[in-house]
């Protein structure tokens, strides 16, 4: 067990061989499931709900832990951060925005409110889809901040793109400000979800 859990793939792979095997349990307990939309539905919330915790965790991990802790690190160590740590953070980071955004928009196709949620009920509708329509709406704000402004800005900021040294700075301060934006807006938006789903 010990080198299973030493090695993150074969950890990862374990945890999807367990899934599959409590999977098939539910799936024999149940007397099976319908090959259909909500059986689809299912799938693809469970893949939203994945890639939301792996987003919005490094989002709250760069707020909460890295850049508050960057000041505290001596300047001989933070190349470990903006070299090796952060470059591979923000890789999962964008990865998983865009995969939030595209399983959040199949689940709420598949369950027929996809129309209603991106137009907010402006010809009225249901509060429920009105409701996660803002959260799916957020959600887009964030993944399009991620990817047009934070990315870009951090690739300057970590010198993977190189620039001058004010450029550097500007960079990584639009980079910061823009993730706290995120921050910010993640709060309400995962109130629309929740309440969305458990207060309607």
């Amino acid at each position: 067990m010990t080198s299973i859990l030493q090695s993150l793939q074969k950890t990862i792979i374990c945890g999807i061989i367990l899934s599959i095997v409590l999977f098939l349990i539910m799936y024999s307990t149940s007397g099976g499931w319908f090959n259909d939309a909500y059986f689809w539905s299912a799938f693809f919330r469970y893949l939203h709900v994945l890639s939301g915790i792996m987003w919005i965790g490094l989002l709250w991990y760069f707020n909460f832990v890295q850049i508050p802790s960057m000041p505290k690190i001596p300047d001989e160590q933070k190349p470990a951060i903006g070299k090796v740590i952060a470059p591979t953070a923000l890789f999962w980071f964008r990865w998983a925005a865009l995969s939030t955004i595209i399983t959040g928009l199949i689940v709420a196709y598949l369950n027929g409110y996809i129309h209603e949620a991106m137009a907010l009920g402006i010809m009225g509708g249901d509060p429920k889809n009105i409701t996660i329509g803002i959260g799916m709406w957020l959600g887009i704000i964030m993944a399009y901040n991620v990817w047009m402004i934070i990315w870009p800005n951090q690739k300057k900021a970590l010198g993977i793109i190189e620039c001058s040294a004010e450029e550097k700075a500007k960079s990584a301060k639009t980079a910061m400000l823009t993730s706290r934006i995120n921050t910010l807006l993640s709060i309400p938006m995962l109130l629309s979800m929740v309440t969305a789903q458990n207060l309607y």
